[in-house]
């Protein structure tokens, strides 16, 4: 009976280590704060970055820049005048995208995931963060500007613009799809390859068709919204295969972890039943 607890416990101690040890790369790290944050408001957000202060380096954003991208597509009032989104943001070599959000309470999750893939940052952990609830349109210039700065390359204009265009439309699209928008999203950009080949009348009847799928009408304004958008990702070459492997990474992963924790539920009942009530 010993050598079998022992072997179990063994068994246990390696998955614990192989879990334990990282399986991606970190290459850089960066934090991009908000320059209108004040050093209280700062203690806050780097409580959600889990990090030290001064431990990773840190560049400052202002309104006006995150203005360079933002206006024309966002009303006055999601801009605002200051800038108070910050980032925290760390390339890796492989393993898609992480990210979480703290106080950012109009932009979500998915949703920067896939204007990050359209501006071709695919692999990184990002978390995005404010002392306060703000819409966090602004956050993507300071995530742009801090992947440059650790990379030494500059991300092309046109597509930081064509991702910032993708991220406010994909919110404006929480209206008629909700959550799904996202998604939606998603569904049209790996449908790209399509598109190339089609009419402006065919795109708009993708999108209205691919809108039925999610029991969901969009306007005239928002299907020439889309239609602009789809037109512009076919000018930089986008690839549509880039979001079917994020998605298909994602799955492995979260497969992966199931099955780990599978396994540390068996352990579980194994030694329940060893020390509990089953005598």
């Amino acid at each position: 009976m010993k050598k079998k607890i022992l072997t179990i416990i063994t068994i246990a101690c390696l998955v614990v280590a192989f879990c334990a040890t990282p399986v991606l790369a970190a290459t850089g790290s960066r934090v991009a704060i908000g320059v209108d944050n004040t050093e209280d408001q700062l203690a806050t957000v780097y409580q959600f970055f889990r990090i030290g202060r001064g431990t990773v380096p840190e560049i400052q954003v202002t309104n006006a820049e995150e203005r360079q991208y933002l206006n024309g597509l966002v009303s006055e009032e999601k801009i605002g005048n200051v800038a108070l989104s910050c980032v925290y943001i760390e390339t890796r070599d492989s393993g898609g995208i992480e990210l979480e959000t703290y106080n950012i309470n109009y932009i979500t999750e998915d949703m920067y995931k896939n204007a990050l893939a359209t501006a071709g940052i695919t692999d990184a952990k990002v978390i995005v963060a404010a002392y306060k609830p703000v819409s966090g349109t602004g956050a993507l210039t300071g995530i742009y500007k801090a992947y440059e700065d650790i990379t030494g390359t500059a991300i092309e204009e046109t597509v930081k613009s064509v991702a910032t265009e993708e991220l406010i439309v994909t919110g404006d699209l929480q209206n008629v799809l909700g959550e799904a928008s996202p998604e939606f999203m998603n569904d049209l950009k790996a449908k790209l390859e399509l598109t190339k080949n089609m009419t402006d009348d065919e795109i708009r009847q993708l999108i209205v068709d691919t809108a039925a799928d999610y029991d969901a009408t969009l306007t005239a304004d928002q299907i020439e919204q889309i239609l602009g958008l789809i037109k512009q990702m076919n000018d930089l070459g986008v690839d549509p295969e880039t979001f079917i492997k994020l998605a298909e990474t994602g799955e492995k992963v979260e497969g992966f972890f199931a099955t780990v924790g599978n396994f540390f539920k068996g352990i579980g009942d194994f030694f329940s039943g060893l020390f509990g009530g089953n005598k």
